[in-house]
């Protein structure tokens, strides 16, 4: 079974950077679409950044538009979040996950997450200062 590995998270100041990457160890092929979800304490987990495995497009929350991007190495099987300009809200644990659904509106949609089987241990980012 494909396993999931997220580095990058840390501590920063509000308007730094971070990047954060998503190791898959094996092929993603099965799957539509992965993406980024964040869960801050006593909060539900929700989605911020979707892109499609079949034709690249891709889908951001609407408060980290402009900010993050996401990207993904189909060769690599990684999936990178590059996070600019953060802000005290976006304090929270990331997770990557893929879907089997290639639909990043779906992906984003409220709840989602709980139809999605395969995670990984999550990367905490503290925004801070």
């Amino acid at each position: 079974q494909v396993q999931l590995v997220e580095s990058g998270g840390g501590l920063v100041q509000p308007g730094e950077s971070l990047t954060l990457s998503c190791a898959a160890s094996g092929p993603l092929a099965d799957y539509g679409a992965i993406g980024w979800f964040r869960q801050a304490p006593w909060t539900e987990r929700e989605g911020v950044s979707c892109i499609s495995l079949n034709d690249g497009s891709t889908l951001y929350k609407e408060s980290v538009k402009d900010r993050f991007t996401i990207t993904r190495d189909n060769a690599k099987n990684t999936v990178v979040l590059q996070m600019n300009n953060l802000k005290p809200e976006d304090t929270a644990t990331y997770y990557c996950a893929p879907a089997f659904d290639d639909s990043c509106a779906w992906y984003l949609s409220p709840g989602s997450y709980k139809y999605l089987e395969l995670w990984g241990q999550g990367t905490l980012v503290t925004v801070s200062g």
